[in-house]
């Protein structure tokens, strides 16, 4: 008997990185998982790769609330239900302050906050009707400020304050939301701004590790076990909570 046997959890952006460590952590627990992704190609080979009884990859833009409804609805359709939802589905477009287009703050602002807005409430409904639901969004530890980073920035944390808020509201309807805060985790994303600093990969991940105390940067693994728990329903009691894995780079004010 899996922690997940029964229930049905969807996870956007779920095609590669975080995302694909996450559904693949609950298709080992026995759910059927939905991936994802702006991408329904590539969902579907990740959906496929997850070795679960049922699991689908889906194409959907998470800032589109047609697509949303789309979404959802197919998979209510094709998997029995929802029951877990798991907002993960980002982008970055990193530049300073002056240098940063109103397309490059819309583009963040809409993926991560509005996305998950409009997942959140396509999903409550089900969630309402039958008196249960996990929702858990990917905040970040760059929701503390981050150089480079100000539309990334203000979406994370606004994804915090996002988390609180539904927690009070749904939390009658036996619905937990929480919200995860990652540090530096080695995924694709990372790799990408390493290169885009000029940096070589492996050295990108070393000077992050440094900066926290244990020492090494976090895998997507690290992630999809918190999340595994945190959408449990040993985790029953605990919503509205933001949780910072990060290695304790926060703690040393990294």
């Amino acid at each position: 008997m899996g922690r997940y046997d029964g229930r049905v959890a969807i996870v956007t952006g779920g095609a590669r990185g975080i995302g694909a460590g996450i559904a693949q952590r609950f298709a080992e627990e026995g759910a059927a998982v939905a991936v994802l992704d702006l991408d329904e190609t590539q969902a579907a080979q990740t959906a496929e790769g997850l070795g679960a009884a049922q699991a689908i990859g889906v194409g959907c833009d998470v800032a589109d609330a047609a697509s949303v409804e789309a979404a959802v609805g197919r998979v209510v359709a094709e998997l029995g239900g929802v029951h877990v939802l798991v907002n993960n589905a980002g982008i970055t477009r990193d530049n300073l302050l002056f240098k940063m287009s109103e397309a490059d703050w819309d583009s963040v602002l809409g993926v991560h906050l509005r996305g998950a807005f409009l997942m959140s409430k396509a999903a409550q409904q089900s969630f309402v009707e039958q008196k249960y639901g996990k929702i858990l969004n990917l905040s970040s530890s760059s929701a503390r400020g981050n150089r480079g980073q100000a539309n990334y920035s203000a979406a994370k944390a606004g994804v915090q304050g996002f988390t609180r808020t539904l927690a009070i509201e749904l939390g009658r309807y036996n619905v937990n939301v929480n919200a995860i805060a990652p540090g530096f985790i080695a995924t694709d994303m990372t790799d990408d701004t390493a290169r885009r600093v000029g940096m070589d990969v492996e050295e990108f991940r070393q000077a992050a590790a440094q900066r926290n105390p244990i020492g090494r940067v976090g895998e997507p693994g690290d992630i999809a076990a918190t999340a595994a728990f945190l959408c449990s329903d040993e985790a029953s009691y605990i919503t509205g909570q933001i949780l910072y894995v990060d290695g304790g780079a926060t703690l040393a004010g990294g």
